[in-house]
């Protein structure tokens, strides 16, 4: 059984991505040849296959596109954290890229909608890790 929570693998196409957010910086992977940004990191432009990228940085600010509140049997590890909320974020600067994270907010956890307004910060879970979640404004 897991205990612990699970940690992404650093592959080295998101590499940047991984190192930016220990920086609590959001970038975003665009294709080097056509400009096309893209989510979650590729080897490969899905617009015109070219292996050359580059990184942009973004504010981070998000709008809640959809969400859930998981519910037990959880994990142990998440079942400590419980009751929390997932949350699929729309970026401001990119109605194309949608990423998945904690949503945190101030008030009761029910007062969470779609449509809410949303900016990010960055949990460090180890030295090579900085997970990306949004707080409610």
């Amino acid at each position: 059984m897991i205990e612990t929570i699970p940690i992404p693998g650093i592959e080295d196409f998101d590499k940047v991505y991984w190192e930016n957010c220990s920086k609590n910086k959001l970038t975003i992977q665009h294709c080097g040849d056509c400009n096309e940004a893209r989510f979650p990191p590729r080897h490969m432009c899905p617009i015109c296959q070219s292996i050359s990228h580059d990184w942009k940085e973004v504010s981070g600010d998000a709008v809640l596109w959809s969400f859930v509140i998981p519910r037990p049997p959880l994990l142990p590890v998440f079942d400590k954290q419980s009751p929390y909320v997932v949350g699929l974020v729309e970026l401001v600067e990119y109605e194309n890229i949608r990423i998945i994270g904690q949503i945190q907010t101030n008030s009761n956890i029910d007062s969470i909608k779609i449509g809410d307004t949303l900016t990010i910060d960055f949990k460090k879970i180890n030295n090579e890790i900085s997970l990306p979640y949004w707080v409610k404004k």
